[in-house]
């Protein structure tokens, strides 16, 4: 089914659906790895390679807004990509796939300049399933296995892959971390669901929401973000950080977690409060 608009343009400005704090689930896997960084590590490649999983990140939620419009989802969301292109999901699709090619030129650079094609073996097969999120009539998405798509490509993912560029060890952190940003890009999925949970049930998508209720996906959510943090502040406290900046990423972890269940956990609540969190542990490290 295509759905197009039939109605005015709409105010929408681009920066509205850009979304800006959307990206910090993609800039805070990089803070981590210099964060926890075992060893020395180049600044020049972590960041750059950062900067390449937010241009993946923008194409892929391109593609999404496309293809959910185009299956009769999310045509309400008022800051659609589908909108600020007057409408053309062919215009929104070709947007996707530029950033997603530049995403993987600057990623693909920066393995080059590392000398670390290695971690392609691993990269490339999620770089595919977040693809596959949104590709077909049926997407990932629109399936039960969503959440472990979007589970997989944040931790071993993201985490994995930017750890290793950062040319770190293998060990306790890199796997906490790796469990880390597999729960916190999962919490986040779950809190933007309940919002758009009748569209998405008429659409046919089997999302947790769907499967199991507002309610619960905001608890789960909520529990998600907890686990993320906690095991953050665990791999600080096995690291090379010692217990002091544990016991102040876990004070802050804990604030930040009960101030989201108080107001209630969305995306952009909980990548702000969790970006807090990380700017105490830095400023800790500066004083």
């Amino acid at each position: 089914m295509n759905v197009e608009l039939v109605e005015q343009p709409s105010s929408v400005r681009w920066w509205q659906a850009l979304n800006p704090a959307v990206y910090l689930v993609s800039i805070l896997p990089g803070v981590a790895v210099w964060l926890l960084a075992e060893k020395p590590l180049s600044h020049t490649a972590l960041w750059s390679a950062t900067l390449a999983v937010v241009l993946l990140q923008h194409g892929i939620n391109l593609l999404n807004d496309a293809k959910d419009w185009q299956l009769g989802a999310d045509t309400f969301k008022y800051d659609s990509w589908v909108r600020i292109h007057d409408g053309s999901v062919r215009t929104a699709f070709y947007h996707g796939l530029i950033s997603l090619t530049a995403g993987g030129a600057l990623g693909l650079l920066v393995l080059l300049l590392v000398q670390q094609l290695w971690i392609l073996v691993f990269a490339l097969p999620l770089v595919g399933l977040g693809v596959l999120y949104n590709a077909g009539q049926r997407p990932l998405s629109y399936t039960v296995a969503g959440e472990w798509a979007t589970a997989l490509c944040y931790g071993p993912g993201v985490f994995g892959g930017l750890w290793f560029v950062a040319e770190q060890p293998f060990g306790w952190s890199s796997l906490l971390g790796m469990g880390a940003f597999a729960a916190f890009a999962t919490a986040l999925l779950f809190s933007h669901q309940p919002p758009q949970l009748e569209t998405d049930r008429q659409a046919g998508k089997q999302c947790f929401a769907v499967r199991h209720g507002a309610a619960v996906t905001y608890r789960v959510s909520a529990m998600l973000l907890a686990t993320s943090l906690g095991l953050l502040a665990l791999a600080f406290g096995l690291g090379s950080s010692g217990l002091a900046s544990a016991f102040l990423f876990g004070l802050a972890s804990a604030v930040a977690v009960i101030w989201v269940v108080r107001v209630g956990p969305n995306p952009k609540r909980m990548m702000l409060s969790s970006t807090l969190v990380f700017l105490v542990e830095a400023l800790s490290r500066a004083f």
